[in-house]
């Protein structure tokens, strides 16, 4: 449920987007614009929370401009200067309601703006503008506020940029602040200790390579504040001090970030002036004595530029602790400039070797490599990032994870998969992890565990927590082009036909082709690649491997189709495909079974699904490259690649494509450790997965999608599958719970002696 403080910061990025619009369908634009923005973003939020008088901007719009906005524009171009006047520079015969307004400093307000032009609805959405109580919106959603504003598609999403404070605070409380706050009770009242702590806290630097509007500076720098009053609070029992200020020791300078983007880096500076305010007005309250940082003399240390092509030394010299959320961009959908900054980071960075199969890596591993490198000259920094959880899945582990262990990192704390979303409008939520590391262990480690990805995680305690995310070893998954157990069955992939889908027909154009070429029938075969597997969707094809010429001669229809895969071939870009156009009436790649029956296992399955479908089919039912299949499979390898405990390794092992699994042979299946069980054992798991089969046989007209449907699937078939678990779990030897964390640990220890 919507809370009121989520409705006011909602209304506010309404308000604020349409007087955006306003402006730029005016002509005015860019950079002008996005300061501008800025600076009345602070006027707002400085008359409601003490900064100025209360409404003194909005009774100065009210007052001095005319009804119809005409000159709203200069007025406002005029207070913009008076705030960056110190008082006793400013004319001596100014109006008294400008000469009234403090000197604010920090150049917020220094760079001279074209003159903007307001009409008397513009006039008159600034002051609805004005109307709102800007102190109840936090400043760690004013860079999502802004950010937003400047594209009406991304206003229409605004849980596309807004990090909710909960979920930052599920990243700083493990990387610091819960270690901070234990330390603090533990000193009691000793005073000494408490000031030597204070002391400690103003030096702590808090870096953002990736920092946006800054909401995580915000958030780490509003926290800290909270425990630096705890101290005060402690150390001065709320006496009435007449120099608080000499007492206060934490500021803004603390903080320290890279954004690519210009606007959005100048919001981070003001929201973390605004978050300062805030705290000096909780330090007034506590103390009864008005303290107040204006005119502004620290900053924040906040650099536009492109954090993969930066120093980050030359930035932040010391950091603490690095933070943040870098950009969620999958290697499918990067531009030149991403795909050149990662390759500066991954063959360019002197403090860690080359990785060569980085283009398989997502954007984010960027920032991964280059804070292990920063660390590397800075062992006492520790970093936390949110990453798109597919850097902890399927072949990207090896890539990013294997030289970062190699550097010497380890991971301290774990945020396993949980869904990154708020409560804005029409927010947009990915499956994200939280991965905390450093170049040193920590003597406590914590994985956070989510049985429902939008809900609250557990925190167990770890001895180590691998690349996986698991309390296990340091195994690393890579590919292998055979199975690790030698016992294990091949697994290869479907056949390909690169045809154009001139040798593929759906029922239509079977029947149709049958109806003109009834010889035609026997050279065509049912066909199936993923989807129609699973859905029982009817699908065929020419399979004309046993097709005589003078056979194909009698089939004008067919002989159409053929010449059509000609042509596709012959205008491909690939030279192995237009050799193929030399035999167009066959697939280019067939490994197709000739005999018998053989296993087959979709290669993208979904994750609502607690097993994925696997299944028997004849050898005459040729099956597309969207299909692994195990020719010489037999019951016994159903059972156990059907069971629970294989289902739970592919969940951990394969990439995600959306809410899918991606099942790789090479990584996923070749690197299954398999059970060594007794022939009796062997016994008893053939008879269970034969009942399994039995009870899929009840329902002949059900889809395997119906029958793996959680919502749906046949009570006779849930108990087949539990009894076969059962069995697979014996041949294990395995005692553990039915978890798949526990499981996936036990065959991590499995894999590591297999090896």
């Amino acid at each position: 449920m919507m809370q009121p403080q989520d409705l006011i910061n909602i209304k506010a990025v309404e308000c604020m987007g349409k007087l955006h619009d306003q402006l730029k369908a005016i002509g005015y634009l860019g950079h002008p614009l996005e300061v501008y923005l800025v600076r009345l973003l602070f006027c707002l939020f400085a008359e409601d929370t003490g900064v100025f008088a209360k409404r003194q901007f909005q009774e100065f719009i009210e007052n001095k401009t005319r009804s119809d906005g005409s000159d709203l524009a200069a007025q406002t171009s005029q207070l913009f200067y008076v705030l960056n006047t110190p008082l006793a520079q400013r004319l001596t015969n100014l109006d008294e309601e400008l000469a009234a307004f403090p000197y604010i400093n920090g150049k917020l307000f220094a760079e001279l703006l074209p003159t903007a032009r307001f009409d008397r609805t513009m006039r008159e959405t600034l002051l609805s503008v004005c109307a709102l109580d800007w102190s109840r919106i936090s400043p760690a959603i004013f860079g999502s506020i802004f950010q937003s504003i400047m594209s009406e598609t991304e206003r229409r999403n605004l849980g596309a940029h807004y990090t909710s404070e909960e979920n930052i605070l599920k990243l700083i409380k493990p990387l610091f602040l819960d270690a901070l706050w234990t330390e603090f009770h533990k000193l009691g009242n000793n005073k000494a200790k408490l000031n030597t702590f204070h002391h400690r806290l103003a030096q702590l630097t808090f870096f953002d390579p990736a920092c946006g509007c800054g909401n995580f500076l915000v958030i780490a720098y509003r926290e800290l504040r909270q425990l630096e009053l705890a101290i005060l609070e402690k150390v001065h029992k709320k006496a009435q001090l007449l120099e608080i200020d000499t007492l206060i020791k934490l500021d803004v300078n603390q903080c320290y970030g890279i954004e690519l983007e210009e606007f959005p880096a100048q919001i981070a500076q003001v929201a973390l002036w605004l978050t300062d305010h805030q705290m000096n007005q909780q330090v007034s309250a506590m103390f009864g004595v008005y303290f107040v940082r204006i005119p502004l003399k620290t900053s924040a240390t906040i650099v536009h530029a492109n954090a993969l092509q930066t120093d980050w030394r030359n930035v932040c010299p010391h950091a603490s602790f690095i933070i943040g959320n870098p950009p969620f961009i999958g290697k499918n959908f990067r531009n030149l400039q991403q795909n050149a900054d990662l390759a500066k980071v991954f063959t360019h960075t002197p403090q860690l070797p080359a990785v060569k199969l980085y283009k398989s890596l997502d954007f984010v591993c960027a920032w991964h490599y280059t804070a292990t490198a920063y660390m590397k000259t800075h062992p006492a920094t520790q970093t936390a990032f949110v990453s798109t959880n597919s850097i902890v899945q399927g072949e990207q582990v090896a890539i990013l994870w294997q030289p970062l262990l190699d550097a010497g990192v380890y991971i301290n704390f774990a945020h396993r998969t949980f869904s990154w979303s708020n409560e804005a409008k029409n927010n947009a939520a990915v499956h994200v992890v939280i991965i905390g590391f450093s170049l040193f262990s920590v003597p406590s480690k914590t994985l956070f565990i989510y049985a429902d990805i939008k809900e609250k995680p557990q925190a167990l305690s770890a001895t180590n927590i691998n690349p996986y995310l698991f309390d296990a070893p340091n195994v690393i998954v890579n590919a292998r082009k055979n199975p690790l157990c030698l016992a294990a069955p091949i697994m290869t992939r479907g056949s390909q036909a690169t045809d154009g889908g001139y040798l593929l027909l759906n029922q239509q154009e079977k029947d149709d082709l049958v109806k003109s070429e009834p010889q035609a029938e026997q050279y065509i075969q049912p066909f199936l690649m993923g989807d129609e597997f699973i859905n029982n969707i009817p699908r065929y094809c020419l399979w004309l491997v046993d097709c005589l010429p003078s056979e194909l001669k009698k089939m004008p229809e067919v002989l159409k189709r053929i010449e059509a895969v000609k042509s596709v071939r012959l205008a491909s870009s690939k030279a192995a495909t237009r050799e193929w156009a030399n035999k167009p009436m066959l697939f280019t790649e067939t490994r197709q079974p000739t005999q018998g029956h053989y296993l087959a296992l979709p290669r993208v399955s979904s994750e609502h699904r607690q097993y994925v479908p696997v299944g028997f089919l004849p050898y005459t039912h040729i099956v597309g490259d969207k299909l692994q299949i195990i020719p010489d499979a037999t019951v016994y390898h159903f059972g156990v690649m059907t069971s629970i405990m294989h289902n739970a390794w592919m969940r951990v092992t394969c990439r995600r494509l959306g809410g899918s699994y991606s099942y790789s042979a090479k990584i996923v299946y070749n690197n299954f450790p398999w059970p060594t069980p007794t022939p009796k054992q062997t016994a008893i798991i053939e008879t269970a997965a034969q009942s399994v089969l039995n009870a899929r046989a009840q329902f002949p007209n059900a889809s395997l999608a119906d029958l793996y449907d959680p919502r749906t699937m046949p009570l006779i078939l849930t108990k087949g599958h539990i009894k076969l678990d059962k069995a697979v779990d014996a041949a294990y030897c395995y005692q553990g719970g039915n978890e798949d964390s526990e499981r996936v640990t036990f065959l991590f220890k499995c894999y590591d002696s297999w090896r």
